[in-house]
């Protein structure tokens, strides 16, 4: 793969990842409860937003593995037993994603339910994400074995 694609891509990755960031540690703050709240109220008194945090640690380990993967790719080292690990901890990553927004979205469903809400809104991003985290997977997954393929064959002559 060309450098230039490469660093291209990394800093993609750089910026979806400070751009995540920075709407997570935001958004709590246009929420309508937390208008009169501090800091502190809004932080450490909130356990879905602790439960949310905490998901996220998965996400972003898959982001440096996705730009950890593209430095092999620029060195030339895509099929590599680095590459291939890289990739395996990637799928495991948006697995773990998937299980930790499919949660989150049953309990905002049966806490909207108890409260008389309408979840559909978080639903619905819940639902998007859901569906990029399988495809990360997925993808991760067929490249995986597709870069182990020469690791094996090259084992065995």
């Amino acid at each position: 793969m060309r450098r230039g694609l490469t660093v291209l891509a990394q800093v993609g990755i750089v910026v979806l990842g400070a751009g995540v960031l920075v709407g997570m540690l935001w958004e709590p703050h246009l929420e309508g409860r937390n208008v009169d709240s501090t800091l502190f109220e809004i932080y450490f008194k909130d356990p879905f937003l602790a439960f949310v945090y905490l998901g996220s640690v998965p996400f972003f380990v898959g982001l440096f593995q996705a730009f950890k993967l593209l430095g092999y790719a620029r060195q030339d080292r895509m099929f590599s037993h680095a590459a291939v690990t890289a990739l395996r901890t990637m799928k495991f990553c948006a697995l773990i994603t998937l299980s930790v927004i499919v949660t989150g979205g049953i309990v905002l469903v049966i806490n909207a339910r108890d409260a008389g809400d309408d979840p559909a809104g978080a639903v619905a991003l819940g639902f998007i994400a859901t569906l990029a985290a399988i495809v990360v997977a997925t993808t991760a997954a067929a490249l995986e074995r597709v870069c182990k393929k020469p690791l094996i064959n090259a084992a065995t002559s």
